[in-house]
């Protein structure tokens, strides 16, 4: 039976004037499907403190012009309440309806006297963050799902640092946004109100200072880069204009662009999940390596704010880096090489996140170097950077990074920056070249003299509501009944970021520290419906690092599915 209070918002959604023709024959073709029905309406789509994510299509649980306008309007109020920059600045990705919901934003803010900055076109998430301090804006829209499948779609708040909105703020909005009745708002005329300078494109001097401003991050002195031989997708998304302008200022010519992923396609027709974590998503740039026969290979996802590279085995194939990995790497070669240049700052400081690598720890601690770890996201990162800066010390950050292949080096945006990434994977790989040695090499070395440190992903999907649900109750019985062993390892400690006592904010997250260094840690996905379990071990060699975590991956998957 039908509940009654999702039947009836089901039937205002049905006979609203105006009803955009796709999401009309949606609403139609799901009349007497109580399952579907309900999944569509048993809540709003949740404005969290990263903004909206989810399916696009009909309904108030959906990615939609109505869900789009009410978010909006909600953060025009803020934002008019405020004492903020009546200014905001818009970018959108090659997801499907990025370009419409980026208009549609636009077109909300213009009709609350706030002049909003759009992209003429689709560009990065980090030019996104830049354009907001370019123009000095009161706040920033990024419409994205970052790396999400295909029939996902998002849109990404950003203050006036550029910085993906804080906790207060994202409350503040939320609010805002639950008083809007999303039938209710009115947008401006989009025409008009470019003609009367409402809405404003962004110049392309601001792409130019952006990619400019990559460029001023080089740590080393460029020796070996333009010989470098690379394979480049941008995943069918948006980081083909500023990846290639940045490649060129860098001399670098041989560069070989995956056709089948050149294009922008919201439909991601050879990789359904766009993610450069994934092997899947890489595999045609590695086919096209095994012809090319490249030093390295690029991707950055839809969004091109994560960067996943791949690099020669040695044994005639390609062999994927991963995040931490490539974290570690970079937090390296930028410590050794800015000592050895004489640029390493005064009490340098390095950020990441409590669920990337234990390696950061021993790495930074060799090279003197302050190491903070933050929640998940790298708002989280960008919050510290903006600490330094307040404090007037913004030199002293030199690095960031996140398991999940986000890097910045630099404090010329605040999120995550592929952009950016691509820079220091070459100047590395460049560097490591004139030692003789890749990329992997670099990695193998480093395990050699840390230990080495292997980190894997779970992730456990539960759909629609009562997946909601269960994935609370699983958090719930692991806090009221924490686990005395898990894979046979003693738990020897439990650290409950929800509670107090953490120096972080309070966060879904729980931490089981095994015996032997091991690690496990639960955290439900803040923009997807899902529970991630990162696990982490530390051995003398790859294969006993791994066997270790393969045995909590099947604990974990008793803990969360049995």
């Amino acid at each position: 039976m039908l509940e009654p209070r999702i039947a009836a918002t089901y039937d205002d959604w049905r006979v609203q004037p105006g009803l955009p023709e796709d999401l009309a024959a949606e609403l139609a073709s799901i009349q007497g499907d109580e399952e579907a029905i309900t999944d569509r309406f048993y809540r709003e789509l949740a404005f969290g403190t990263g903004g909206l994510r989810g399916v696009i299509g009909a309904g108030a649980n959906r990615m939609n012009v109505y869900n789009i306008r009410k978010a909006t309007q909600g953060l025009a109020d803020y934002l008019n309440a405020s004492g903020l920059p009546k200014k905001a600045a818009i970018g959108y990705d090659s997801r499907i309806k990025s370009d419409v919901f980026a208009r549609e934003t636009a077109c909300v803010l213009a009709a609350n006297g706030i002049t909003a900055y759009l992209y003429p076109r689709l560009e990065p998430t980090p030019a996104l963050s830049w354009a907001v301090r370019y123009y000095g804006c009161g706040a920033g829209v990024c419409v994205t799902a970052s790396h999400n499948p295909a029939k996902y779609n998002g849109y990404k708040v950003y203050g006036s640092d550029g910085c993906q909105i804080t906790l207060e703020a994202a409350n503040q909005i939320q609010k805002a946004i639950a008083a809007v009745d999303c039938f209710a708002v009115q947008p401006a005329d989009f025409d008009a109100a470019l003609a009367d300078g409402r809405i404003v494109y962004c110049e392309e001097a601001c792409l130019d200072a952006f990619v400019d401003a990559v460029y001023a991050q080089r740590v080393g002195d460029g020796a070996g880069i333009a010989d470098l031989k690379l394979v480049y997708t941008p995943l069918n998304g948006s980081g083909l204009e500023c990846v290639k302008k940045l490649l060129a200022k860098l001399g670098v010519t041989h560069v070989t662009v995956v056709p089948e992923q050149e294009k922008p396609d919201g439909n991601f027709p050879t990789c359904p999940y766009p993610n450069p974590e994934i092997r899947e998503a890489m595999q045609k740039g590695l086919e096209l390596c095994d012809k090319v026969k490249p030093d390295l290979l690029l991707g950055t996802d839809p969004d091109c704010d994560r960067c996943g590279t791949a690099v020669p085995d040695g044994k005639g194939g390609y062999r994927l880096i991963t995040g931490n990995e490539m974290g570690i790497i970079l937090l390296d070669y930028i410590c050794r090489t800015r000592i050895a240049r004489g640029t390493m700052p005064a009490r340098p400081v390095a950020v990441t996140t409590i669920v990337s690598t234990d390696m950061a720890t021993p790495v930074a601690a060799k090279y003197g170097v302050e190491l903070r770890r933050t929640l998940t996201g790298f708002k989280f990162i960008g919050e510290q950077i903006g600490l330094l800066e307040a404090a007037g010390e913004a030199d002293r950050y030199i690095f960031g990074f996140e398991e999940s292949y986000g890097y910045l080096s630099g404090a010329h945006v605040r999120d995550k920056d592929a952009v950016n990434a691509t820079l220091l994977v070459c100047e590395a790989a460049a560097w490591y070249a004139q030692q003789g040695m890749t990329l992997l090499d670099a990695i193998e070395k480093l395990y050699a003299e840390f230990g080495c440190y292997r980190n894997r992903l779970e992730s456990f999907a539960f759909e629609g509501e009562k997946g909601m649900h269960t994935m609370q109750a699983l958090m719930a019985g692991l806090r009221a009944q924490p686990p005395a062993q898990i894979g046979g390892l003693q738990v020897t400690s439990v650290v409950d970021y929800n509670a107090e006592g953490t120096g972080l904010p309070a966060a879904d997250v729980l931490e089981f520290r095994l015996e032997g260094g091991a690690k496990l840690m639960v955290r439900p996905s803040g923009t997807e419906p899902k529970i991630k379990v990162y696990l982490s071990a530390v051995a003398p060699d790859e294969a006993g690092a791994d066997q270790i975590n393969e045995t909590l991956a099947q604990a974990a998957a008793k803990m969360l599915q049995g």
